[in-house]
């Protein structure tokens, strides 16, 4: 085995970047809480129903997991930087069309490409792992940055959920829509100005068939739940689609193993560091994306008339929200003291218990706020701790010229963990009436405490999935060659 090795890179150069690289993260919170509280002003300004918001969720759902793989891989190849100035971009583009789209096509185009905001997260942790190669202390540094990123992330959701909810009275609709668009501009130039660019490591050329066929299953798969959401489990077209999605994964494995550089490393993904981080990321997804709709319609469902429910006005959802969101901010900043604590893996897992436990007490705990606001809070510090540390966990487990696609996978899987879980909790809370429209009806208890035992299922799954991760000293020792 042969080694190059380089002097001890110095790490102040590091905190500059990782400053500019939260401005970024600041962005993509307010992108994410931005537009929840003002939903069905959005649906009136666009003169559509309610129901159709969610399209919306649907149209970004799909584009996410779509582009995360070839970003992830492209920045790998020509440089994360250069690929976070493109996301931001289209992001951005897709920002300014949704202050001015004429109606409801153009707001959902606009929308479905503000979703390239989705790869931000990965490609900053892949800056940071590649920027602190050489200090010795890169998977510390690294775990560091992330809960920082985090961190400032959830917070920012709060902040955008706020500002919103304050200026829709008080302002135009297309002003309003404007602010998002010009954060995420001046973010752009931010990372232009702010970020050192540094080539590619990645080798090869780019893998055009590996995409074709990764985008065909993807498109298949989520497209049949988006069906299954529309028409119902008794679909045979969506589980046709589901199916043909499914079965499109068998060639593009072996593909992907026989291409020297594969759009999607299937032999990185199955190693014994790497698969238990993506599978707890795709059942970290059914909860962290998938239960946020049930919990907000459970809240404000009326207990004298259907017999469950919390009563809540748009004030204590947004309150509950935000108790979340703070929580999940508390558990990013933890981080590094429960890896500190535990070791890497053990905050993992604390973190995979924690959202379990916060789901399980809904089961026998839903009848009061207080009750709530506790459950909330409980699996938000879980939360926090698995959104910061599960890109982190891939990048220290994967090559320096795989780095990119490793923390990007955790997102692309966590979002298709969240799309599964968000059509198999719709087909759970469907009643005689719809979901979607309050008058018709209501959702039954048993489907929300469905919802709520899957949460904690699948959470102590990944919990049990991250206990046969080897700890860093047990894995393979990797023969790097750093770069000068």
């Amino acid at each position: 085995m042969t080694t190059t090795t380089q002097p001890v890179k110095p790490v102040h150069g590091l905190f500059a970047i990782v400053g500019f690289l939260v401005c970024v993260e600041l962005a993509s919170g307010v992108l994410q809480g931005y537009y929840t509280p003002i939903y069905s002003d959005i649906a009136d300004h666009l003169d559509i129903a309610d129901a159709d918001v969610n399209w919306f969720e649907a149209a970004q759902l799909v584009v996410s997991a779509l582009v995360v793989p070839p970003l992830a891989r492209l920045g790998d190849l020509v440089g994360h930087k250069k690929v976070l100035l493109l996301s931001t971009a289209v992001t951005a583009l897709g920002s300014w069309v949704l202050a001015f789209a004429p109606s409801f096509t153009t707001f959902l185009i606009g929308w479905a490409i503000q979703g390239a905001y989705v790869v931000w997260l990965p490609l900053e942790i892949s800056i940071v792992h590649r920027r602190t190669a050489g200090t010795g202390r890169q998977a510390l540094l690294t775990r560091r940055a992330a809960a920082i990123l985090v961190g400032a992330l959830e917070l920012a959701v709060i902040i955008g959920a706020v500002t919103s909810g304050l200026l829709v009275e008080a302002t135009s609709m297309g002003f309003l829509l404007a602010l998002p668009a010009i954060v995420v501009t001046v973010v752009f130039f931010v990372v232009w100005f702010g970020i050192e660019d540094a080539p590619g490591v990645a080798t090869g050329g780019y893998d055009w068939g590996g995409l074709v066929l990764i985008t065909l299953a993807i498109g298949l798969v989520m497209g049949g739940l988006i069906a299954i959401r529309l028409q119902g489990p008794g679909s045979a077209l969506a589980w046709l689609l589901v199916l043909a999605g499914l079965a499109t994964l068998v060639p593009f494995a072996r593909y992907e193993n026989r291409h020297p550089e594969p759009m999607v490393d299937v032999r990185l993904l199955s190693s014994p560091r790497q698969w238990p981080v993506q599978v707890t990321a795709f059942l970290f997804g059914m909860s962290v994306l998938g239960a946020q709709i049930p919990l907000s319609t459970f809240a404000r469902t009326d207990p004298d008339t259907a017999g469950h429910g919390l009563g809540a006005d748009a004030a204590f959802v947004s309150t509950l929200i935000g108790v979340y969101v703070v929580f999940l901010a508390i558990g990013a900043f933890t981080l590094p003291l429960t890896s500190r604590a535990l070791g890497p893996r053990g905050a993992l897992v604390l973190g995979a218990l924690l959202v379990a436990v916060g789901y399980g007490l809904w089961l026998p705990f839903h009848d009061s706020t207080g009750q709530a606001l506790i459950n909330m809070a409980i699996a938000g510090v879980g939360s926090g701790a698995l959104v910061a540390a599960l890109p982190a966990t891939a990048a220290g487990a994967a090559p320096p010229d795989r780095t990119g696609f490793a923390t990007g996978m955790t997102n692309a899987t966590k979002t298709i963990g969240g799309a599964i879980a968000s059509s198999i909790f719709a087909i759970c809370l469907a009643s005689t009436g719809s979901i979607k429209d309050p008058v018709k009806g209501h959702a039954p208890l048993s489907g929300y405490l469905t919802v709520w035992a899957i949460c904690a299922a699948a959470a102590l799954v990944a919990a049990a999935v991250l206990l046969l991760m080897p700890r860093p000293e047990e894995g393979t020792v990797r023969s790097v060659t750093v770069e000068p």
